[in-house]
């Protein structure tokens, strides 16, 4: 699991680092961005508040300019002009001054209390003097003048950039102007702009990021539990492999017992039997005779546990019968025994592999085992049942049972079980074990996929 991991932090790393080695360059160079586009729009903008201000002075002009012309009093035609000019307006700040040569304001339609005041002597924050500015400008033929005035929007003295013209004969200094804080507006606007592209580009590489992330996180786990998958299937057919060995080793050795030792020991009976025989026709002595006759029953009582050994090996009537007799008559053969009564119902499985049937016979052998060692059981049922789905093993005492879990944890004792477990999973079945105070309950399923596989 660590290595998995160490594999899964080895492929994700590197690619966290590059997004947000990615993701600070892009905020560094949107940062970049912005400013270049704020040094590059500031004079286009200030030229095109220029060439505003220039045409609306002029349509300002355009729309007095006859009345200068008209033969009408000066008076009356400025009276009449000033109120035209009083009406045009643009944008939110936008009007138009008047003053004359001398420095008497006309027309100030935000601020009407300095109409008719001469403004001279008006002064801004640097001790400059804006109306002599503005009308200097227009006696040399009209053009810009930055200066301070009043906002009248906000009360505040700010930077104005201001363009005024002459009104030839009247000698009136017609203008209108802006304040100078639109670039900043249009920068703070580059900015906002700059910070919300900025914003979902990194959302889109943390977006990536993630996605990427999950893909390397499911293709390092699909490519871990493949090779799992595969070290299991290695693993199972190294058991089913070793489980072949041992009962290939098993029968042969059983062969050995059966025809090899066991008929030396037939031999060996047959010649006590005849020297018995001769001792008793001769009139031996009765301490050879009480020899001979013990020396036969116990070679008897060997040739019983050969014979049983060699039948626990590999019994014949797993060959010759199939499961179902085979497991009939371990069953009652342990019953007979034990003393314990035996409940067994078992169908026909013809079609049973023979690991399978072999592995079924083992595990029944070491279960009835474990029931006469531990259990103290009084009954005992085995069943073997052939379904279209499956075939199951199922073996339930009434002892008095055992805790499962101890026992699977427990390096020596439950041995006998990892045993059974491995043997019946490495063929491909599910091997189940339930105990308390009740009994215990063991099984083993096989589906009949695995089965006809």
């Amino acid at each position: 699991m660590r290595l998995r991991w160490a594999l899964i932090l080895i492929a994700w790393l590197p690619l966290v680092l590059a997004s947000a080695a990615v993701a600070w360059m892009v905020q560094q160079r949107s940062k970049v961005v912005a400013d270049l586009q704020s040094q590059a729009v500031e004079p286009v903008l200030l030229a095109s508040r220029k060439a505003e201000l220039q045409k609306y002075v002029n349509l300002a002009r355009s729309a007095v300019q006859h009345l200068v012309r008209d033969g009408m009093p000066d008076a009356r035609a400025q009276a009449q002009a000033l109120e035209i000019l009083q009406r045009l307006e643009f944008g939110h700040d936008g009007y138009f001054f008047v003053f004359d040569f001398d420095g008497n304001n006309l027309l100030y339609p935000r601020r009407p209390q300095l109409q008719g005041r001469n403004l001279l002597d008006l002064q801004d924050r640097d001790g400059g003097y804006p109306v002599r500015r503005l009308i200097d400008q227009a006696r040399t033929g009209g053009g810009y003048v930055d200066y301070e005035w009043d906002r009248p929007s906000t009360g505040q003295l700010e930077s104005k950039l201001g363009y005024v013209e002459p009104i030839a004969g009247w000698q009136w200094v017609l203008g209108t102007g802006t304040y100078v804080d639109e670039p900043e507006r249009a920068r703070k606007r580059i900015a906002e702009a700059s910070s919300e592209a900025v914003v979902d580009t990194l959302g889109r590489i943390g977006a990536i990021t993630l996605l990427s992330t999950v893909a390397v996180v499911a293709l390092a786990l699909g490519v871990n539990l493949n090779e799992q998958r595969k070290a299991d299937a290695q693993l199972r057919a190294m058991a089913r492999q070793i489980v072949t060995s041992q009962e290939a080793e098993r029968a042969r050795v059983a062969r050995e017992l059966h025809d090899g030792v066991s008929q030396w020991l037939v031999s060996v009976k047959y010649l006590f039997e005849s020297a018995q025989a001769r001792a008793r026709r001769s009139g031996a002595e009765q301490e050879v005779v009480r020899d001979l006759d013990a020396g036969v029953q116990r070679l008897r009582e060997v040739l019983v546990e050969v014979r049983r050994i060699s039948h626990d090996l590999r019994p014949a009537l797993l060959d010759d019968f199939g499961l179902a007799r085979a497991l009939e008559h371990l069953a009652r053969e342990w019953g007979q025994r034990c003393g314990v009564a035996v409940d067994v119902a078992c169908d026909d499985t013809p079609d049973v592999p023979e690991a399978v049937a072999t592995a079924l016979f083992r595990v029944a052998q070491e279960a009835l085992g474990n029931v006469e060692r531990h259990a103290q059981a009084a009954r005992v049922s085995l069943r073997l049942e052939s379904r279209s789905s499956a075939l199951r093993f199922e073996l339930e005492d009434d002892g008095r049972g055992f805790d499962v879990e101890a026992l699977v944890h427990s390096p020596r004792a439950g041995l006998g079980l990892t045993h059974m477990r491995e043997r019946i999973e490495s063929l491909g079945g599910r091997f189940e074990l339930d105990s308390g105070t009740a009994g215990t309950r063991l099984a083993a399923i096989f589906p009949t996929r695995t089965l006809q596989a």
